[in-house]
Order: structure tokens, then sequence, then C-alpha cells
């Protein structure tokens, strides 16, 4: 039998507070920010005031496509764009998505969620989603003790 880890809302909390935050000190940045489980699924979301609706499906989606991919997604969209010249159909879902802004979380080794952020130029997106990033993996590692990760699911 397989365990799998993954993360629980509470570090999800501590990436969203995080980006949050950057954006107020970015003079109020309006964007979609999320967090997702190592399936990709989101565990938490936020539209801040001002920010597009479109927004909301593409963090979304670049959250799904960084945990499953267990690749930032500014890479993906470089491969793409590159020699390779790939369809993005290659990735085999309609939620793949290419754009910077989506970014894995890992932990010992495993992808066990990830971050995105949508809504700003790309290269604020990864910046600001790798605040999260940052944020949620202090709160792994400050939530552990010497013989089992609290926070993380076994």
């Amino acid at each position: 039998m397989r365990s799998e880890k993954t993360l629980e809302v509470r570090e999800a909390r501590a990436g969203i507070e995080a980006m949050r935050a950057e954006l107020a000190r970015r003079g109020g940045a309006r964007a979609v920010i999320a967090v997702a489980d190592a399936h990709g699924d989101v565990i938490l979301l936020e539209r801040v005031d001002g920010a597009p609706a479109s927004s909301i499906r593409i963090a979304m989606n670049k959250a799904w496509t960084a945990a499953c991919q267990a690749t930032a997604t500014r890479a993906i969209g470089d491969r793409v764009r590159g020699p390779e010249r790939l369809d993005v159909a290659y990735y085999g879902d309609a939620r793949a998505i290419g754009w910077a802004g989506g970014l894995p979380l890992e932990h010992e080794g495993v992808v066990v969620g990830s971050v995105a952020v949508s809504g700003l130029p790309e290269d604020d997106d990864e910046a600001v989603a790798e605040i999260g990033r940052r944020a949620i993996l202090a709160a792994i590692i400050g939530s552990a003790s010497p013989s089992t990760p609290v926070g993380i699911k076994p």
C-alpha cells in the first residue's frame, strides 16, 4: 500500500497570506492566488478585489499544471515555444498551461502541492508565487517534529 504526502489547509493558508501580503506591498496589485494539493486540486483560492474574473481559471490551471507536471509552468511554456515546438495538448489535458506563475511545492523529494498566481505580468505572477511557495515550505518545516512531519498527510 502507498501513502501520499500532500498539503493541508493550514499550510495553504500560510501561502495565501504571504502572497496576499506581497500583493499589498506591491501597491495593491490585483491577482488571483491559489494553492493546490499533490494532485493539483485547489485547496484555497483568493480573488483579490479588482482582479479579473478570467484569472480565476488561469490560476487554477497553473496550480494544476505545476503539481501534475512537477515543474514550473514557465518551463512548460518555454518548451512549447522553444525548438521542440510542442503543442500544449502534448501534456494530455486541456488544463495544461504554459504561462509563468505556477510553481510546484516539493518536500523531502516529493511534490506535495503547488502555488499559482494570475493577473499580473508573468514575471510578477511567478515572483509572488515564489513568496507563497517559501511561506508554505516554512510552515511545513516549522511544524515538523523529529519523527513525523505535522501537516503532511502520510
